[in-house]
């Protein structure tokens, strides 16, 4: 029995040695720009700035999100670029998110009433390459410009 709870004990320390310590890495938004529409639907091109507060790089494979804008449900998926962030630093990168216009750019344009700044809500889960510790959940609040085309 004392045999086993040594390979238990051991295991488990292998398996946070596979599992480093890592903080949430802060996502936000940098600026969300309408770069096509039409009657049904519309394309943006918004700009995350992710930043690392842990002393070890963070390799991020993919980011799954949902985003509201103000405070409704405005578009949801993932992201497939692969990337890095240094230690302790930061990197910005672009998503294309697309939405249709009756369920969520219409809903938003007829609550900001002539303002191009919107709060957000983004959350999820950053997806990454660090041994077992394969997604960092994630939320973030702020406030951004909106840019549409005109």
């Amino acid at each position: 029995m004392a045999a086993l709870l040594i390979v238990l004990a051991a295991g488990t320390a292998g398996c946070s040695a596979l599992a480093p310590r890592v903080e949430t890495p802060r996502l936000s938004i940098v600026s969300i720009a309408m770069t096509s529409a039409d009657l049904f639907n519309q394309q943006f091109l918004v700009r995350l700035n992710v930043e690392n507060p842990n002393d070890l790089q963070l390799p991020i494979k993919a980011i799954d999100y949902k985003l509201f804008l103000e405070g409704d449900s405005f578009a949801e998926g993932s992201t497939h670029n692969a990337f890095v962030v240094p230690a302790l630093g930061a990197t910005e990168f672009d998503m294309t998110v697309r939405t249709n216009f009756v369920s969520s750019a219409g809903r938003l344009l007829s609550r900001l009433n002539g303002r191009d700044q919107v709060n957000y809500i983004l959350e999820g889960s950053v997806r990454t390459d660090l041994g077992l510790l394969r997604k960092i959940p994630f939320q973030r609040s702020g406030i951004v410009n909106l840019q549409m085309v005109r």
